[in-house]
């Protein structure tokens, strides 16, 4: 009886050895998978931001054109450049 016993605590401790192995196996499998889930919502992210800063850019040019547009055709710096020749010429 004492054998048998023995044999039954031995084949318990597997079995517990087994699952605490399975757990663990499984955890890293989760958080492989959770791993995997954040790096494709980086990716996403990464990608709608690269967007939006070409858009930005593209504003930003746009807006930088139409500045210097009015700046050239302003009035007053052609009177002050008018101005400034006048000083400047012998």
């Amino acid at each position: 009886m004492h054998k048998q016993q023995v044999q039954a605590a031995d084949t318990l401790l597997k079995l517990v050895s087994e699952l605490k192995q399975t757990t663990i196996f499984s955890g890293f499998a989760s958080l492989n998978d959770h791993a995997e889930q954040r790096t494709e919502e980086f990716t996403e992210q990464a990608e709608k931001t690269k967007c939006m800063l070409s858009r930005i850019g593209e504003e930003a040019v746009g807006c930088l054109k139409e500045l210097e547009s009015h700046y050239y055709s302003s009035a007053e710096r052609t009177s002050s450049l008018y101005s400034y020749s006048q000083e400047t010429m012998p």
